[in-house]
């Protein structure tokens, strides 16, 4: 088979849908999060300074720029148009619409104040073009509701959009790694990155005065970061060796008996509880565990979601048996 062909099958592949709609339902919800946790500084934030903001807010967008400018109602009203968009994002109703609706107006308010925004707005509005492109609404969706009367739906969808958030994934991680080049970070060096990140004021949840005590623990713990990080790649590697397990290989039987995409989970959700705990980064890790449930094939999430909803049945004590009657002679 040609290197075309192979990308057209690639491509053509259909599979269920319920990793992306998972993804899709945990993306609206962190969006409503961050509308919610927004709500009450909108001033300082996306206002201009004739109307309670600090600074001159003279590029907003065309968007804004068309609806009047920075102006208490146009960012209300654009807040409030994007909540409910999230709202329907979530539950599974016209969910191509309403992740377009999030996006342009999500792309609109970030880019209002720059000194306001962060790589997770980029994150999130990455994973609201792969939902504009998915079929996320097939199963675990109001729409599937609406249409088969039935929550869940065995209708299959194309499979590439969940691997680009696999993709997107490997590509966040990847090249943060890669960015982490200082002697605090790389082996060898003094590995302190994380003791000195977590002192400070910009980034700590809460003063840890504690951590001089454990010092080598957060060497540790930056080696680890950084390991994960730039070892990525080696989730990719990880699948194809999956797919082809008939073949020989050291490698591809190591990595298959560790099972590494259940290490590489693990690891990754660790990493962002301990950043969820530690660290006021933003949504940054909220939006990125939403991607999670793409790493998980379709028929891995039904077994899952069936053993779940199947009623656990109290075991019957069993009788003996009786003696059958004797037949009249």
């Amino acid at each position: 088979m040609s290197l075309w062909s192979r990308w057209v099958s690639l491509l053509d592949r259909r599979e269920g849908g319920e990793p992306l709609a998972l993804v899709r339902a945990l993306t609206g919800a962190v969006i409503l999060i961050i509308l919610w946790r927004d709500w009450g500084i909108v001033e300082p934030l996306w206002l201009h300074v004739d109307h309670g903001g600090y600074r001159v807010l003279d590029s907003p967008g065309w968007l804004i720029a068309q609806l009047g400018g920075c102006t208490p109602e146009v960012i209300y009203g654009l807040m409030t148009t994007c909540a409910v968009s999230a709202a329907l994002l979530t539950v599974g109703v016209l969910p191509r619409l309403a992740a377009l609706a999030c996006l342009q107006l999500l792309l609109a308010l970030t880019r209002i104040n720059g000194h306001a925004s962060g790589s997770d707005d980029l994150l999130i509005t990455n994973a609201l073009w792969i939902l504009v492109l998915a079929d996320s609404a097939a199963t675990l969706s109001l729409w599937c509701r609406l249409k088969t009367g039935a929550w869940r739906s065995t209708r299959q969808v194309m499979a590439w959009p969940r691997y680009l958030f696999i993709g997107q994934l490997v590509l966040l991680y990847g090249t943060t790694g890669l960015q982490k080049v200082s002697a605090h970070w790389v082996p060898g060096g003094d590995l302190g990155a994380l003791y000195y990140i977590l002192q400070q004021p910009a980034w700590m949840r809460r003063e840890l005065p504690w951590l001089a005590d454990v010092y080598s623990l957060t060497q540790l713990a930056t080696l680890g970061t950084w390991l994960f990080e730039v070892g990525s790649p080696l989730l990719l590697l990880a699948y194809w060796y999956r797919a082809t397990r008939q073949r020989s290989g050291r490698l591809r039987s190591l990595l298959n008996r560790l099972n590494f995409r259940t290490a590489f989970a693990l690891t990754g959700v660790s990493l962002h509880a301990g950043i969820h705990v530690l660290m006021d980064i933003g949504p940054f890790s909220l939006i990125t565990l939403a991607m999670y449930p793409a790493l998980w094939h379709p028929d891995e999430w039904r077994a899952r979601l069936r053993l779940s909803s199947e009623p656990q049945q109290r075991p019957q004590p069993t009788s003996p048996p009786r003696t059958p009657a004797r037949p009249a002679e």
